[in-house]
């Protein structure tokens, strides 16, 4: 089964409220024929659309190939939520790759969530970018994990954006019985992501890019120059920069064993009035809890409640995904029991083993950058930028990236579905105990 027609129709974007809310571009055409240019970039999404254009502001000539429609994947599905750090935690980081390596980490999250904000200021004022990231912990015993990563980041690492919440306070920023204290960190932030990647491809088309969509690409020769194949053109390219995420698919093995697909859902409640809006979320914020498999959830600009809940680790949907969000967004608030779900749709999105980006150079011209495990929308964007640096001569930050171990799922492509199903099943369980 294909990832990308097994619950989507060709070149039509997901039933979302986003799409629903957004103003799509027309069509760009299917790649025909024999093209080159300097450099090919594959995926559609926040990391291709972000190196199209850094590439274009250099001068480059750029193609990018999309499979579907330009944000048609995870960038325009997601939560919205652009979080500073990487998935990893620092301290956790500091041990795998030492303190050094691990500031400039800390230093790159930052970067990419200023990045984000400044393109969507720039080329998407409309997807209302807004401060503002609360984490609430629902154990009350993960409280004092929270308290005290606060005051290492802002002892280690002179970051004073991020604020310890107590109980108290968690219950009057918001309105759950479920959670017991954690923080806010307003160095991060939240948008509409289908709105902020249709103002990405309008500004890399207006920078030369050259943009196909419905090309999916079925083969890519490492030489020099590199050759790209969709099912009707070739493409000869001096580089070649892949930002698939959970749709590389068995395009590159090597990437495969190391960046899983999974699945994810978000519902849209009707619009709420501003009194039941302020007993949900207090203030313009965004909020992610400490579940391993997270809940997340934040208003729109209509003042629906966007409540992202719930994971699958097949090819298909639920037939039901309202029903499947509905469960913990209710758990999480009881006072919305039975309100009205006006959207619901779901995403894939890549996932690898230790939750760190898989960035790497599979030829001297070939690079990737994937496996954003939920940290797509910031990260993303940077990576599109660092692949364009790369490309461009300038490899020391992209390496930084890359040099992060990167392993493969145990069993590799072939048997990392049933044991990351058995793995996501015990965590869920866990969750619930």
């Amino acid at each position: 089964m294909d990832l990308l027609t097994a619950n989507d129709r060709p070149g039509t974007y997901p039933e979302s409220w986003y799409a629903a809310s957004a103003e799509a571009l027309p069509p760009f055409p299917a790649a025909q024929g024999a093209l080159s240019c300097d450099v090919c970039v594959i995926g559609g999404g926040f990391t291709g659309l972000s190196a199209a254009l850094h590439l274009a502001e250099r001068g480059y000539d750029v193609i990018l190939l999309e499979a579907q429609r330009v944000g048609f994947g995870a960038s325009g599905r997601n939560g919205g939520q652009g979080g500073t750090g990487q998935r990893l935690g620092q301290a956790a980081l500091g041990g795998v790759v030492g303190k050094t390596a691990a500031r400039a980490l800390w230093d790159l999250s930052l970067e990419s969530v200023a990045l984000t904000r400044e393109l969507a200021a720039k080329h998407a004022p409309e997807a209302g970018y807004a401060p503002g990231i609360i984490h609430a912990a629902h154990k009350p015993r993960y409280v004092p994990e929270f308290h005290d990563y606060a005051e290492k980041l802002a002892r280690d690492y002179d970051y004073h954006e991020i604020r310890p919440l107590n109980r108290d306070e968690m219950r009057e920023m918001v309105g759950s019985p479920c959670y017991h204290g954690g923080d806010i960190d307003m160095g991060g932030g939240h948008l509409h992501p289908l709105r902020y990647a249709l103002g990405l491809a309008r500004a890399a088309r207006a920078a030369g890019v050259r943009i196909y969509e419905q090309s999916r690409v079925t083969a890519v020769t490492k030489a020099d120059p590199a050759r790209v194949e969709t099912e009707a053109a070739q493409i000869t390219a001096r580089f070649v920069a892949m930002g698939l995420n959970g749709y590389m698919g068995r395009l590159e093995p090597s990437v495969a064993a190391r960046v899983m697909p999974i699945n994810n859902f978000i519902a849209a409640t009707r619009p709420m009035s501003d009194a039941e809006r302020a007993g949900i979320i207090l203030g313009d914020h965004a909020v992610a809890d400490s579940k391993f498999v997270i809940n997340y959830f934040r208003f729109s600009q209509d003042n629906r409640l966007l409540f992202g809940g719930g994971e699958s680790y097949g090819y298909q949907f639920p037939q039901d995904i309202a029903a499947k969000v509905r469960k913990p967004m209710e758990e999480i608030f009881p006072q919305l029991k039975g309100i009205e779900i006006t959207h619901a749709w779901g995403g894939t999105l890549g996932i690898a083993f230790n939750r760190m980006p898989h960035f790497a150079r599979l030829a001297g011209n070939v690079l990737t950058a994937s496996g954003f495990s939920g940290h797509g929308v910031a990260m993303g964007t940077l990576g599109g930028k660092l692949m364009a640096e790369a490309i461009a001569g300038q490899a020391e930050r992209f390496d930084v990236m890359a040099n992060v171990p990167s392993p493969s799922f145990p069993g590799g492509a072939t048997l990392r579905w049933p044991l990351m199903v058995a793995a996501m099943l015990w965590f869920s369980l866990r969750d619930k105990l």
